[in-house]
């Protein structure tokens, strides 16, 4: 079994700065992408960032050069650093991975979403 626990959501103003983290535990052989989605009031789920490996990243255009993405490889968690946040950034964020629990298999699994508000 497989679970990922995220924390950091929360209440912040416009142009404020939150930092999310999301650990995976559990029978892990590797985890392959880990990264980040979001789904707001009324709207479908979208990518927010995603990390397939150290040397990768791919960002929606809504939020390049605002968020940053990084993995902990030794931890098994991966982290989304929100800076400058605009209220339209409220939503409920989910941790995402693709994780293998043996050789033979790869999975997706989610998180169980974290609140991000962001209003004055």
């Amino acid at each position: 079994q497989v679970q990922l626990v995220e924390s950091g959501g929360g209440l912040v103003q416009p142009g404020g700065s939150l930092r999310l983290s999301c650990a995976a535990s559990g029978s892990i052989f590797s985890i392959n992408t880990m990264g980040w989605f979001r789904q707001a009031p009324g709207k479908e789920r979208e990518l927010v960032a995603l990390k397939p490996s150290s040397s990768m990243t791919d960002y929606a255009d809504s939020v390049k050069g605002r968020f940053t993405i990084s993995r902990d490889n030794a931890k098994n968690t991966v982290y989304l650093q929100m800076d400058s946040l605009k209220p339209e950034d409220t939503a409920v964020y989910y941790c995402y991975a693709r994780i293998s629990p043996n050789p033979m298999r790869e999975y997706s699994y989610w998180g169980q979403g974290t609140q991000v508000t962001v209003s004055s």
